[in-house]
């Protein structure tokens, strides 16, 4: 399935609101945006589904979760992500994607290693683009300068990319860790609030 997304304006911005994260095994980046973003921004969140895409829009076609764990698909795990009012949070949820994982760790989140579960963030049109990037650049500062010292490296290597086709995982890996509060998760917070600069 392709990504078709409609477009929320305001006087000055258009941002889309489709946008998807990959931050490792893909339970717990659905986990933490579906439940513990949405505890913070109450109904922000329209829809999320897990599955994969790849930075290359050439990668294989309908890949299964087999081979993308394989590490050789060229897909992520990612988190589909649509929010209600993108204006107001696409920036709070660029925040809150670097609280719960770490940036730090090439296509690596603890024990689970390869491109697959690289720190990706897979953008629709320029102003989403331009606002992950300030992000993105913002928590590099917050390292450089020791406000935030809860990754295990000192360089963020999340990659900014614009989306491509999403395949969506089966129905089996959609909201897993509701069917199975036990089940895997090498997620937790970093950090709660984001700090300031200055």
């Amino acid at each position: 399935m392709t990504i078709s997304a409609s477009t929320a304006c305001n006087a000055t911005t258009m941002i889309e609101n489709t946008c998807a994260l990959g931050a490792g095994c893909y339970w717990g980046t659905e986990k933490y945006v579906k439940k513990d973003f949405q505890k913070r921004f109450p109904d922000s969140i329209k829809s999320a589904k897990v599955g994969f895409m790849s930075p290359d829009p050439n990668a294989m076609k309908d890949p299964s979760y087999r081979q993308v764990c394989s590490g050789q698909s060229g897909h992520v795990e990612v988190l589909l992500v649509e929010l209600n009012d993108p204006d107001k949070h696409f920036q709070e949820l660029m925040k809150f994607f670097y609280m719960f994982h770490d940036p730090t760790t090439l296509n690596r989140q603890g024990n689970d290693a390869g491109t697959q579960y690289a720190s990706y963030v897979f953008t629709q049109g320029e102003e989403q683009a331009r606002i992950a990037s300030s992000v993105t650049s913002e928590l590099q500062d917050l390292v450089d300068t020791k406000k935030i010292t809860a990754y295990e490296g000192d360089k963020v290597s999340t990659k900014i990319g614009a989306a491509n086709t999403f395949y969506e995982a089966h129905d089996e890996h959609q909201e897993y860790l509701s069917k199975n509060p036990n089940g895997y998760c090498n997620h937790r917070f970093r950090f709660k609030e984001w700090p300031e600069l200055n």
